[in-house]
């Protein structure tokens, strides 16, 4: 088989893949119309348990179809989940668990997004990543909210897809970066690029629901200046302060219980003959219960779960981890990450999609183009990075699973802001889509790679 006949062959599994969906879909009104026939409490199974089935199943496919490919797998699964848009809609009706589940998937992958940095290695990129993580989701914030308004979109809408869109993601990064090998001193730039997409998921959380508090109330986000002021007003500054503070707490407390299983692990592990399989309950257990305790401090669950992984780093330790660190990814990449993405379907149709396509490109352009550039460029001037590694940066810049979350999250509670799940639906899938593909390249330019 030749080049080109090799090529046709993996995206016509692609265009299958989408005919397939695109005829269950079409099947579904009648089924779901049988299945709410049942009654009661069979019905609400049996419609959870499709829901279910059609995750993992498509999940499955889109990972398996977009191997070989220029397409990512999460950029599949969010559009898969969109044409089934008709076929995922009992989950429409409750958006309430579709945050549940949304928000205890998020959870995990931030925690194991600290694990995948070495706490020595954090605290030689502690400046440089707090310096882009915070000031550069700051100023990419404003930037891209000012540009938004400018374009004519409502301040409410705009401000929301700001926060929401500006920070990077951990979930798209990783598998690229494990790809590059860099030059000596320019590796720590892998580093920082996954520190800073974890930080500012946090960042992004907290600025987010900020906005989502002041919404509630009577605040209108008309411009810049009106959101500047209730963003840092005196109550706002002390609610982002709770999230802050009792947030880094509750990561504190999770990684304590994470150290003590660590010392149960090394204990026994010279003795087990095998990894025993119900261990698995406390490594999912530990980060959901660290998102609930900084709930009930009234901090923020993400960075509380970031901080417990930082601190904890499974797979930095012992060897006694290191089977259980492996299972947790598989089930994060089979489970976890399809489930997420493809959660924008039921709230989505394809003609959301067709309708915004224009706002949606200028949303990633704008994002991509002038946002990350200027707050890299600007965030990290007190910083010694070198150009050609800010460079680098400025194309690390996926956005993924936490904004996601953030967007059903805040389209639950404000369905009036039509455009605010399709807008994010479009960021996703051109930064998915886009970026990772040039970054290997765009690495090569810069000479940073071995």
């Amino acid at each position: 088989m030749n080049f080109h006949q090799s090529i046709f062959k993996k995206y016509s599994k692609i265009v299958f893949l989408f005919a397939l969906a695109f005829a269950l879909n079409a099947l579904a009104p009648w089924l779901l119309q049988r299945i709410a026939g049942l009654g009661g409490s069979e019905s609400s199974i049996a419609a959870t348990l499709w829901c279910l089935s059609l995750f993992l199943g498509f999940g499955w496919a889109c990972s398996k179809v977009a191997e070989g490919t220029l397409l990512p797998n999460f950029t599949l699964q969010l559009l898969v989940g969109i044409v089934l848009h008709g076929a995922l809609a009992p989950l429409a009706q409750q958006p309430g668990l579709a945050v549940v589940i949304c928000t205890g998937f998020a959870a995990i992958i931030l925690k194991s997004g600290g694990d995948e940095i070495e706490r020595k290695s954090f605290l030689r990129i502690a400046y440089p990543t707090v310096l882009i993580a915070v000031l550069g989701y700051t100023i990419s914030f404003a930037i891209f909210y000012t540009l938004l308004c400018w374009l004519g979109l409502d301040g409410n809408t705009a401000g929301l897809l700001a926060a929401i869109c500006s920070s990077t993601d951990p979930a798209a990064l990783i598998p690229t970066l494990k790809q590059l090998a860099f030059k000596g001193a320019c590796r720590r730039v892998a580093d920082i690029a996954v520190a800073e997409s974890a930080i500012n998921d946090a960042v992004g959380a907290i600025i987010t629901i900020a906005l989502m508090a002041m919404l509630a109330g009577t605040a209108r986000l008309s411009n810049l200046q009106s959101l500047a002021l209730g963003l840092f007003s005196a109550s706002n500054a002390w609610l982002l302060g709770q999230q802050l503070c009792f947030g880094a707490l509750a990561g504190c407390i999770g990684w304590a219980g994470m150290w003590f299983f660590e010392r149960y692990k090394r204990k026994h592990f010279a003795r087990a003959a095998a990894e025993p399989i119900y261990d698995f309950a406390i490594a999912l257990g530990l980060p959901l219960f660290t998102f609930l305790l900084a709930q009930l401090m009234h901090g923020n669950g993400y960075l509380a779960a970031f901080i417990a992984g930082l601190l904890g780093n499974f797979n930095r330790g012992s060897q006694a981890l290191h089977a259980l660190v492996h299972s947790m990814e598989v089930k994060i990449e089979s489970l976890g990450k399809p489930a997420i993405f493809m959660m924008l379907g039921p709230f989505v149709a394809l003609q959301d999609l067709a309708d915004t396509a224009l706002w949606g490109l200028a949303c990633a352009l704008v994002l991509m183009l002038v946002a990350r550039p200027v707050s890299v460029f600007l965030s990290l001037l007190p910083s010694r990075i070198s150009s050609a590694e800010k460079c680098f940066l400025c194309v690390v810049r996926e956005t993924g699973v936490i904004p996601v979350v953030l967007a059903v999250m805040a389209a639950a509670q404000f369905p009036e802001l039509k455009l605010l799940l399709p807008l994010t639906a479009w960021v996703v899938i051109y930064t998915l889509t886009i970026l990772p593909a040039i970054t290997p390249w765009w690495a090569g330019k810069l000479k940073i790679l071995e």
